[in-house]
């Protein structure tokens, strides 16, 4: 590691040192001249910052910890993507955490950037971690959750209305025709699938004659897609649904998998199948995946937007709640009944 210090730095450039940390942490502030100097004396003597220690001064860093469900999950690497590119421009910096939906992981993640001293949290919680977070929020540290609301606390948040999704997905399926709908899913437990099935049942119960058939599965994966395809295309025919929602694309993407190598199930002549998020891979799927769109990176940007107002706005800031609205995509796999 360099032992090169900013007075070297500044001898070399011919300026003060204040300068130099001028030009480093505030750029506007000094002229192009002076920047130029410092910037070439940082090359020529391959000056590395030391962040820890500017940090232990400061009494916080300059990165955002960001606390996904499934980094696998395309929604999820849109959405840290709209992050990353929004805080660059402040000058800060997205460290990942990545829970695989394991509560265990996601405590020691929100542990980890809170000893860090992050610049704030951005977090879509599992749900068990809410009472560690009220407790981080109250020690001073900013957090956003994102991809999840919640009513009783004065917590900021950024989210699509899932409950909605969840009935335009179903509606869309009832308006071409299917009556007996199967929702593909789970755990339940996470606030997403359970909002997305309420929207569901929300859609069935103005529509007489229409039934909804719960297939749960263990998490969010293509995997457990194609397991409860595998399990549906075993069924005779007569006791298949005639239509799926699955709670997002990636186990619709498996539904659609197990139904092709069975070769017993046509999407969408046998049964139609939507899903949800509208990742890239939908619109290239075998069969073109309708599904619910959500604006995955603008979620990203907004949580650091909301954050960054957080911070400036200190202990008298007002929690702020976005909500968007999702937007119901339509493809090959839920042509109309025939």
């Amino acid at each position: 590691m360099s032992s090169v210090s900013l007075r070297d730095v500044a001898a070399l450039a011919g300026v003060s040192v204040g300068s130099v940390s001028n030009v480093l942490n505030r750029p506007g502030s000094v002229s192009a001249s002076v920047s130029e100097r410092v910037q070439s004396a940082i090359d020529s003597l391959g000056y590395v910052r030391n962040d820890a220690a500017r940090q232990l001064r400061a009494g916080q860093s300059r990165c955002i910890g960001l606390v996904v469900l499934d980094i696998g999950n395309p929604f999820f690497s849109d959405l840290a993507r709209g992050a990353e590119r929004r805080a660059t421009e402040e000058g800060l910096t997205v460290l990942l955490g990545d829970t695989e939906e394991d509560p265990a992981r996601e405590r020691v993640y929100i542990d980890l950037f809170a000893e860090q001293r992050v610049f704030g949290l951005l977090v879509s919680p599992l749900g068990g971690a809410m009472n560690r977070l009220r407790d981080l929020k109250k020690r001073g540290l900013s957090t956003v959750l994102v991809d999840w609301q919640t009513e009783g606390d004065r917590f900021s948040s950024v989210t699509v209305d899932n409950v909605a999704g969840g009935y335009l997905a179903v509606n869309h399926l009832i308006e071409n025709g299917h009556r007996r709908i199967a929702f593909v899913g789970g755990p339940h437990s996470i606030r997403q699938v359970s909002d997305r099935f309420t929207g569901a049942r929300n859609a069935i119960a103005q529509h007489p004659g229409a039934t909804l058939e719960v297939i749960d599965t263990e998490s969010l994966t293509v995997l457990q897609g194609r397991q409860a395809g595998e399990r549906i295309s075993q069924r005779k025919a007569s006791a298949r649904p005639d239509a799926i929602f699955a709670a997002n694309d990636l186990l619709a993407l498996g539904v659609l998998q197990a139904f092709n190598l069975s070769g017993r199930v046509s999407v969408p002549n046998d049964i139609a199948l939507i899903g949800y998020d509208d990742i890239d891979f939908a619109s290239t799927a075998m069969v073109s995946l309708s599904s619910v769109r959500q604006p995955s990176a603008e979620i990203g940007r907004t949580a650091v937007e909301l954050l960054l107002r957080q911070v400036a706005g200190g202990a008298g800031f007002e929690p702020e709640r976005i909500v968007f609205q999702p937007e119901l995509v339509v493809r090959d796999s839920t042509s109309a009944l025939r």
